[in-house]
Parts: structure tokens; C-alpha cells; sequence
């Protein structure tokens, strides 16, 4: 069993229903081939990336008047890159805490960043639905307290999704689409297959243990094609 109040101590948050921790932390892996939706962290995955969506938004938009459009978007995405997120996680040393299935540790480290970023975003949801978005917002803000206060020292990450989508907002304003095409593998070890569209024609595939992961790799093999011509 993960150590619930070493993790409360480390999200600086006292859950008053710890089951929504427990299920924050709790890898698909560990909830078998046979699990429902509510059985492990990815449903809170989702909820987490839109919260920690609109709470970078807002940080930015108040602390930085004097910036436009353009410069908060691109600083909001390099914040919540997967990659960001990953290294977040990591220096909290979420990891650690993460339950998995029997014998899966292997499968954790091939896709580890993503286990990573998955959890983080998850927790973020937790807070949020033990604490409200106070509870949230708290965390997200001392987490990237430095690199809200100064967005133009944020590191540039690789971000093959942000590339794409900026070159069609400049050329046609509509951003690109992404397509599930297959899923495959149990539970605990999903390989996804996703492809993106633009007005309807395919760009590129992508593969990998996450929706995410493919979508950016889907982007990348776009961005390839287009710089070809």
C-alpha cells in the first residue's frame, strides 16, 4: 500500500475521502484486463488536464498583462508539455507512490513519462474533487511558481501537437484533429494507434502506450511530411 500521508504532506493537502487518492495513484495495470473505467486513474487523467489547463491560463493571464495572445498560449503550452508535467511528477517523486499490478514494474519503466504525466494530472483532479479548485489551483501554483512569475525562462520542450496546430492557425485558423484508429494489448500494457486530420485528409500515424504519446507522434510524422514539401 502507497503511504497516503507521506503523498498528502507532498500535495500539501489533507483529503478528508482518501479514496479519491487511492484511485489517483492507481496505474491501470493494477486494475487488471477486466477493469471498468472507475478502477484506475484515467478518467481523473482527464478531468486533471482540464483543470490544470484552466488554472495555468488564469496564473498567466493576471500575472502577465503585458502579454499577448500569442506569448501566453505558447508559455501555457510549454507548461503542461507531457514532458513538463513528466519531470513535475518526478522531482515530487510521484513515482514512488504509484500502484501497480503484480509483476508490471517493467511495463511502468517503458513508459514511465507518461505513467508520470498521468499522475500528476490525476492528482490534480483528486484535489479538485476533495478540495475544490482552491485545493487545485494551490498545488498547480507552488508547483510552477517560478515559471509562472517568469514564462519567458520555461525551457523549450519538443511539442509536435503545439508545431502543427500553430502552422494550420496560421494558414486556415482551423487546428487539427486526432483520430483513434486501434487499440491493442491488455490493460496494463495498451499500445494506441491514432492518426491526424486536416479538413477531413490524414497527415501522419502515430503508435505508442498512450493516446497522447501517439498523438504527438502522429504530429511529428505530419510535421516530417510537411517539411518535405
Amino acid at each position: 500500500m502507497a503511504d497516503l500521508q507521506a503523498i498528502q504532506q507532498t500535495l500539501g493537502h489533507e483529503f478528508r475521502d482518501v479514496s479519491l487518492l487511492q484511485l489517483a495513484i492507481t496505474h491501470p495495470s493494477a486494475s487488471g484486463n477486466q477493469s471498468k473505467p472507475s478502477d484506475d486513474n484515467q478518467r481523473m487523467e482527464f478531468l486533471g488536464d482540464a483543470i490544470l489547463q484552466a488554472v495555468i491560463s488564469e496564473a498567466l493571464y493576471r500575472l502577465h498583462p503585458e502579454k499577448d495572445e500569442g506569448h501566453l498560449t505558447k508559455a501555457r503550452a510549454r507548461l503542461v508539455n507531457g514532458t513538463s508535467l513528466a519531470a513535475k511528477a518526478d522531482a515530487l517523486g510521484l513515482g514512488q507512490y504509484l500502484v501497480l499490478g503484480r509483476g508490471q514494474q517493467s511495463d511502468f519503466d517503458r513508459g514511465k513519462d507518461s505513467a508520470l504525466e498521468d499522475v500528476f494530472e490525476a492528482l490534480v483532479a483528486a484535489l479538485y474533487l476533495d478540495g475544490g479548485l482552491d485545493a487545485a489551483s494551490d498545488f498547480v501554483r507552488r508547483v510552477f511558481e517560478d515559471e509562472l512569475a517568469n514564462p519567458d525562462s520555461i525551457a523549450v520542450i519538443e511539442n509536435p501537437k503545439g508545431e502543427l496546430q500553430e502552422y494550420f492557425q496560421g494558414i486556415t485558423g482551423v487546428s487539427p484533429t486526432y483520430e483513434l484508429l486501434s487499440t491493442s494489448g491488455p490493460a496494463h500494457a495498451r499500445e494506441f494507434e491514432v492518426a491526424v486530420l486536416q479538413a477531413g485528409k490524414e497527415l501522419g500515424r502515430g503508435t505508442g502506450s498512450s493516446k497522447k504519446e501517439a498523438e504527438s507522434q502522429a504530429a511529428s510524422a505530419a510535421l516530417a511530411k510537411l517539411a518535405q514539401k
